[in-house]
């Protein structure tokens, strides 16, 4: 690492960090503080601790709750420096940068930002086009084969015609949740 006198000319990068599992919330805040007492916006810009909204049906009563998309990492915009990587690296509950060597951490690249929802300007790979036979990758219908009907660059969205209980029904996926087939 290598500290540089002229800290604007520096663009912060995204990083992560792992945490004590269950610590992701406490170190978020500690991190705010940390980040409010001493000034430090321009040097740290953002932590974030990603969660997904999950719906939850139980005897009969539906409830929604947020869950850690990554438990035990949280991500954070900054600026690396001695002294960030220093202060980051010794708050109370994280364990240590994700990279190679937790000495010397490696910024998240485009790609995982893009796959991660997060700014940049990754533009994900399509091997598909309107009208492909496609198999769908992740999430709640992973396995099922669907058509491409629409794709949506700017959303980063697809839309695909599944047939489920032997009806063609219409679902929109992120752009990465489905593949060609061969």
């Amino acid at each position: 690492m290598t500290e540089t006198s002229d800290k604007n000319n520096q663009e912060a990068l995204w990083y992560v960090i792992h945490t004590y599992s269950g610590y992701e919330n406490r170190v978020k805040a500690t991190l705010e503080m940390i980040i409010e007492n001493r000034g430090l916006q321009d040097m740290i810009q953002e932590v974030l601790v990603p969660v997904e909204t999950v719906l939850e049906i139980k005897d009969g009563k539906r409830r929604t709750f947020e869950r850690k998309i990554y438990p035990g990492y949280v991500l954070v915009k900054m600026i690396l420096t001695d002294d960030i990587w220093y202060i980051v690296r010794n708050t109370r509950g994280v364990t240590g940068f994700v990279g190679p060597s937790s000495t010397n951490p490696v910024p998240l690249t485009d790609d995982e930002l893009g796959m991660m929802g997060l700014d940049s300007d990754w533009e994900p790979v399509m091997d598909y086009e309107v009208g492909d036979e496609v198999r769908i990758i992740n999430g709640p219908l992973e396995g099922f084969d669907g058509k491409v009907d629409e794709i949506n660059i700017d959303k980063k969205k697809v839309t695909v015609t599944v047939s489920m209980f032997g009806r063609e029904t219409p679902v929109e996926l992120e752009l990465t949740q489905v593949i060609r087939q061969p």
